[in-house]
């Protein structure tokens, strides 16, 4: 009897809440098996394990590890713009110089004449302001037949082109002749060089000058350039040859190579329509009405 009664009371035991907190409170004892209190697992979040530590800071840096420098710990002082511009070696204003040899060629024409051409630029300034050189000509077996030199002042009034106005000298056969110079020389639409003047000189002459060209790249290093010239003028001036109105058309075709951007040999041809009377003055050596020219040259930067 006693033993029936002892295995009841140890199966009421077992049922009741009593021996669900004993079982919990032992399993809490056992190692590993600690739970948190509602109150920590709200305000502490699960360590991270060691293995996988800093792996999150590591996949915000961008693909080549680079980490900023840290901020400045003082205040730079006050810089005027030159100052600033030293320091940070960044001086968009600083002058600069180019010397171009576009053209120097020795030239064959149709007639059996030979001439040694020229045409050469250079400035000196800043992306606003420069002063530029100009200087054309044309040397045959009588000397300087016909060349100028220009000195102007340049400033960039839009992104493609720049106002100038200077002087003009011309010398060469006849009398030489000066003149005040202003006009636009730029980028046309389409990559167009475009350069547009008028002159005034003396005893009321007035005269002006279009010239265009263009690069058409066939490779990076063989280029094809055609160029137009006109002269127009508002006088005879039958001492150097000129006539009122168109005087002179000049086309021509130069095929270039570029062994590098500052030596390029190349070939071409010329075209040349003259008008007016070009036996006036009987002094002067003969010209022709119409010329073509095959020539061989080279363009250089310096």
């Amino acid at each position: 009897m006693s033993r029936r009664l002892s295995l009841c009371i140890a199966a009421f035991l077992s049922a009741s809440p009593l021996a669900a907190l004993a079982q919990s409170m032992d399993m809490q004892n056992m190692p590993g098996m600690s739970m948190p209190s509602s109150h920590e697992q709200h305000d502490s979040p699960p360590a991270q394990d060691d293995a996988h530590a800093g792996h999150d800071t590591a996949a915000t840096l961008p693909p080549n590890d680079h980490v900023p420098p840290p901020p400045p710990q003082t205040v730079p002082h006050v810089m005027s713009p030159a100052q600033m511009n030293a320091m940070m070696q960044m001086d968009d204003n600083e002058s600069l110089g180019m010397l171009l040899l576009d053209r120097f060629e020795r030239s064959r024409s149709t007639a059996g004449d030979y001439a040694t051409s020229w045409e050469a630029e250079g400035w000196y300034g800043n992306a606003i302001d420069r002063v530029w050189l100009k200087t054309e000509g044309e040397r045959g077996y009588g000397g300087t037949q016909d060349a100028r030199l220009e000195a102007l002042w340049s400033h960039a009034w839009s992104s493609f082109w720049d106002g100038q106005l200077g002087v003009r000298h011309d010398f060469g056969q006849g009398p030489n002749r000066q003149w005040l110079a202003m006009g636009v020389e730029g980028l046309a639409p389409y990559w167009f060089e475009t350069q547009a003047t008028f002159y005034v000189g003396e005893q009321g002459r007035t005269a002006l000058r279009l010239e265009t060209s263009y690069d058409l790249r066939f490779t990076q290093k063989l280029i094809l350039a055609p160029k137009l010239e006109l002269n127009l003028y508002g006088k005879d001036d039958p001492q150097r040859g000129i006539s009122s109105g168109l005087s002179e058309a000049q086309a021509g075709l130069r095929l270039r190579y570029e062994f590098s951007r500052k030596f390029a040999p190349y070939v071409g041809v010329d075209w040349v329509r003259r008008f007016g009377r070009l036996d006036a003055v009987p002094a002067m050596p003969p010209m022709h009405a119409q010329e073509t020219m095959w020539l061989l040259g080279v363009r250089m930067w310096l």
